[in-house]
């Protein structure tokens, strides 16, 4: 029989079956257990020591997240992923797993405001440095890896700026500098179906599953995907040890769910994305306008050689907060909520909300202020999605 190698594609429909799948069911089964049986104490033992596969405890693993975590590999070129209950799960895992007292790390400026957060104001408390930079100014970045860094970390498109970060070459000035540091990229904006971090010199790729890896917002979660080596060492202490940040078998099966129409979904969302932007770009009460598939993007050089597509996230300025305050208060379709990457069109406000964690001089550097309002495009008519900020910006700006 001939052999095929299929696309990512076709694998995060399909999966490994593995024989876990004991009764043939076209859907994984939820296998809601704590713990698994041995057949004898030396298997438990072997199961233990790591010298036999299979399953221990739903802690480190079950059958219904081993086949979303291998979708998720598939889907970032990986050896292999790890599952998380959130998506700052993941992100937490993937770094403290490898940092120290007395190590230091090298983030940009624009990140989602959690994960700032942690950096900013938790790292330090273990004795780990922190430099923000701004991750567009490689010159910069070559400069901050002048001192030894154990770890850079970004985000493939900026939260919430839409920065796109040079991948290729930030990741050969931290490997220039220190062949051991780890760059990890944050996703979740692009997926793999835009961006594979991974091929581009990345060392470990996180997500938020929350977002479009699930699409449909009823489940939080994450992922970081890998080689075999690290991803050993982030189940085996950050996931098991430090974060305990596990993904539950309900949450695992609505992901592995929501893969299937990840690729439809994802094209949808882009199509409609840069319908709206062209549109939004055109109407003069808005200052400034983000997103990756205009002309206009500063990114642009960056975008053409790194991006497959554009994503569904767009940013924009109104002229002071308070119109972009009463906008969004004023919409009648899309959703004021935070999270992105559903069927429905959600719009937010950083400063106040997902990004509150960022001081005003803090956003100012970030690239960003109070009057950036966040749209995440969902899958509604783009014309539907159009005349309502309009009609919103209309109410704002009387």
């Amino acid at each position: 029989m001939s052999k095929r190698e299929f696309a990512p594609d076709t694998k995060i429909i399909h999966g490994e079956k593995h024989g876990m799948n004991p009764y043939g069911s076209l859907q994984m089964p939820i296998f809601q257990t704590s713990t698994f049986e041995f057949e004898n104490t030396a298997q438990g033992a072997a199961r233990f020591a790591g010298k036999e596969g299979g399953y221990i405890y739903s802690r480190l693993g079950s059958p219904t997240t081993t086949q979303v975590e291998e979708k998720v590999a598939y889907l970032e070129d990986a050896e292999a992923a790890c599952a998380f209950s959130s998506g700052m799960g993941a992100i937490s895992s993937s770094t403290t797993t490898f940092l120290k007292a007395g190590d230091r790390m090298v983030a940009d400026k624009a990140l989602y405001g959690c994960t700032f957060a942690l950096f900013s104001h938790k790292l330090s408390q273990f004795g780990i440095d922190v430099e923000f930079v701004d991750f567009r100014d490689l010159a910069a970045v070559k400069k901050a890896l002048e001192k030894k860094t154990d770890m850079i970390y970004f985000e493939t498109i900026a939260n919430p700026t839409m920065k796109v970060v040079d991948i290729e070459a930030a990741a050969k000035l931290a490997h220039d500098a220190n062949k051991d540091c780890i760059v990890v990229v944050d996703n979740t904006f692009a997926t793999g179906l835009i961006c594979k971090p991974l091929n581009l010199g990345a060392d470990i790729v996180v997500h938020s599953a929350t977002k479009y890896l699930n699409g449909h917002g009823d489940v939080i979660a994450g992922f970081a995907a890998s080689s075999n080596k690290y991803m050993a060492t982030i189940k085996g202490v950050g996931l098991k040890d430090l974060t305990g940040s596990v993904l539950g078998p309900q949450e695992a099966f609505l992901v592995n769910r929501g893969l299937k129409t990840l690729t439809i979904r994802m094209q949808k969302h882009c199509e409609n994305a840069l319908k709206i932007a062209q549109a939004l770009e055109k109407d003069s009460r808005i200052k400034n306008i983000y997103y990756p598939g205009l002309a206009s993007h500063v990114d642009a050089a960056v975008i053409k050689k790194q991006l497959k597509n554009f994503g569904g996230m767009i940013a924009f300025d109104t002229e002071t907060p308070e119109i972009a305050e009463k906008m969004m208060n004023n919409v009648q379709l899309c959703t004021l909520a935070v999270s992105l990457g559903d069927a429905e069109t959600l719009i937010q406000h950083p400063g106040s909300m997902t990004h509150s964690t960022y001081s005003d001089a803090e956003m100012e550097a970030a690239g960003f202020s109070k009057c950036l309002v966040r749209l995440s495009v969902g899958l509604e008519d783009p014309d539907d999605i159009i005349w309502d900020v309009l009609q919103a910006l209309d109410i704002a700006t009387k």
